[in-house]
């Protein structure tokens, strides 16, 4: 007992609140971004909504499990049973409780999401989703519509995502950040009002360009 509160304390002195986490129009606002990416041809925006949206999200570098927000994403296989890279620095950082309730949820399919609470984490919650082995659209929009809507049923506010299935999976970086960026994108404008912010949890420098990119086109700041 002591134990896992003494690592809960030291888990909360290394935090990252949200209102230390730069929003997209004062991260682009503060240094020199990677040159811009298009958005691609068949994904449409609504360009009403570009100066709120700007607001409502965030690219972080670091540690998804320092983040003390509502909910971080777990890109989990499909036992919920941990496993490497974020998956198990997860549930390193959230304590054998988190598998204790993995255990309940029965696995979860690729694109699916399921919550569990986030234990020694900053976090309140987390959200695990199984990414696509391979490149496979529908299955990655998948995991991000269903964490986001895991977040709103919820009634929570905030959440950060990583790189779902771009490590082993073998995903292609570029194709899943445009398929993040633009799900994310639609995602807000039909529930802006329900999210404060939508953080990409970035690790690797290509992810850092490419996202510094991309979202200059999916949520331009003029």
């Amino acid at each position: 007992m002591d134990s896992n509160k003494n690592k809960k304390e030291e888990l909360i002195k290394h935090c990252v609140r949200l209102e230390d986490v730069f929003t997209w129009k004062k991260y682009a606002s503060d240094k020199k971004l990677s040159p811009k990416i298009e958005m691609l041809p068949e994904n449409k925006i609504d360009n009403s909504k570009n100066q709120i949206l700007a607001e409502k999200i965030s690219v972080f570098c670091g540690d998804i499990t320092t983040l003390e927000i509502d909910a971080i994403v777990n890109a989990a296989n499909s036992s919920l049973m941990g496993g490497g890279g974020v998956d198990g620095a997860i549930h390193r950082a959230a304590g054998p409780k988190l598998k204790e309730e993995c255990k309940t949820l029965g696995g979860c399919l690729t694109g699916e999401a399921k919550i569990t609470g986030g234990y020694n984490l900053p976090a309140k919650y987390v959200i695990h989703t199984v990414g696509p082995q391979g490149e496979k659209p529908s299955d990655l929009r998948s995991c991000y519509i269903n964490s986001l809507r895991n977040m709103t049923e919820k009634n929570l506010r905030s959440i950060a995502f990583p790189c779902i299935s771009t490590g082993i999976y073998g995903y292609p970086n570029e194709p899943a950040a445009h398929i993040a960026a633009y799900t994310v994108r639609r995602y807000l404008e039909s529930h802006t009002d329900n999210v404060d912010r939508v953080i990409f949890c970035l690790f690797l420098d290509v992810d850092i360009k490419l996202y510094e990119g991309l979202l200059q086109s999916y949520f331009p700041l003029n």
